[in-house]
């Protein structure tokens, strides 16, 4: 069962479902989602590898960041991929499981996003991927709502996420055994 509004400011209020959230989502959300916005933009650098015991993500190199008291944007090139980093950090219950979706504006002009999950037991920010897959070029302002998460009622047993990105890392230090 997917939560209604005010099942999710419940939760927000009692148990800090989403921390940081702007005024406009704390107190007039739109439908049944909440919006989170863009702290940071990443750029892949080397190489990956994933094994089937061990992984290493390719290093990073931040290009643009959200500071509240001074607007910047970034320009999204044609054919562009890069890891975002929301500004809201989630802290998901052990009967809620978290699906995030990008907001319809960026479909409306040719950008795709690659949306993480929020399960169960997990708590940091988030790392979506965005890529220009339209012909134009898209002027992103740090700080923008880019993309909104919705809230399932899990109905049965449960295991918490025990998985290493706990915390809300963007890429892996070294290569490193996998849980």
């Amino acid at each position: 069962m997917i939560l209604g509004t005010n099942k999710v400011q419940q939760l927000i209020k009692e148990n800090n479902l989403v921390e940081g959230l702007c005024e406009r989502e704390l107190n007039n959300p739109e439908s049944i989602v909440i919006d989170l916005r863009l702290n940071k933009l990443f750029k892949l650098k080397g190489k990956g590898f994933l094994g089937i015991d061990e992984r290493q993500t390719p290093k990073v190199e931040e290009l643009a960041s959200y500071n509240s008291d001074n607007k910047s944007s970034y320009i999204l090139k044609p054919g562009e991929y890069l890891i975002a980093e929301t500004v809201e950090k989630i802290n998901v219950p052990k009967d809620v499981f978290v699906v995030f979706k990008p907001r319809t504006t960026l479909h409306r002009m040719g950008v795709i996003m690659r949306g993480t999950v929020g399960d169960p037991g997990y708590s940091g920010i988030l790392h979506p991927a965005i890529y220009n897959a339209g012909p134009c070029e898209i002027e992103i302002e740090l700080g923008a709502r880019f993309c909104q998460c919705f809230f399932i009622k899990i109905d049965g047993s449960t295991s918490s996420y025990r998985g290493q990105w706990q915390g809300g890392r963007v890429t892996t230090e070294t290569r490193e055994m996998q849980v």
